[in-house]
């Protein structure tokens, strides 16, 4: 049998994301309490979905790196979004600038963001092992949370992902330079 490897291509960042979502599964967490929750978004009307959300969100708020983002997904096979429940610790650390009786509930906890930051490093790792291209973008888990992608998450982050030549993320341009010099 004689495979091609642009016909497997999906199926191969599929495999990576799997194997990014265990890294991310295995981080360490703050307290051995594991908040994360960890989806996959690689089919391409989902990603569509993501994208034009996006860009309505821009369109609403004025932040013009969300058009950027929007595009940039759509480049990619996959996307891992990486989100928190909240839940307070109880270390009275003060990192979150409270201590944890005190703390507005609007105000995430700061060992929370820390542990999916922990996950989201350790999925980048694998994809680099694995010569996935990624690039983390806050926007994307930002707009994802919107749309209820992790239900009673925060802080989502998502790395996108992609195999191909030429890195899509790399050498990434504002919007506006796209349409200026005619990409």
């Amino acid at each position: 049998m004689i495979k091609n490897e642009r016909a497997l291509r999906h199926e191969l960042v599929v495999e990576a994301a799997h194997r990014m979502m265990m890294a991310a599964r295995t981080a360490p967490k703050g307290k051995g309490i594991d908040v994360i929750e960890i989806v996959l978004v690689d089919d391409r009307s989902d990603l569509e979905k993501l994208s034009e959300a996006m860009r309505k969100k821009s369109e609403a708020s004025g932040m013009k790196f969300l058009l950027r983002d929007a595009d940039n997904i759509l480049q990619g096979d996959a996307l891992l979004l990486i989100g928190t429940r909240s839940s307070k610790q109880g270390l009275n650390c003060r990192y979150c600038g409270f201590l944890c009786d005190e703390k507005p509930e609007e105000t995430p906890c700061a060992i929370n963001s820390i542990d999916v930051g922990i996950a989201v490093g350790s999925a980048c790792s694998i994809a680099a092992d694995l010569r996935v291209d990624t690039r983390v973008m806050f926007s994307a888990g930002w707009t994802a949370a919107d749309l209820g992608w992790l239900e009673g998450c925060s802080q989502i982050i998502a790395i996108a992902l992609s195999a191909s030549s030429k890195n899509p993320f790399f050498d990434r341009k504002p919007r506006e330079e796209q349409s200026q010099n005619g990409k």
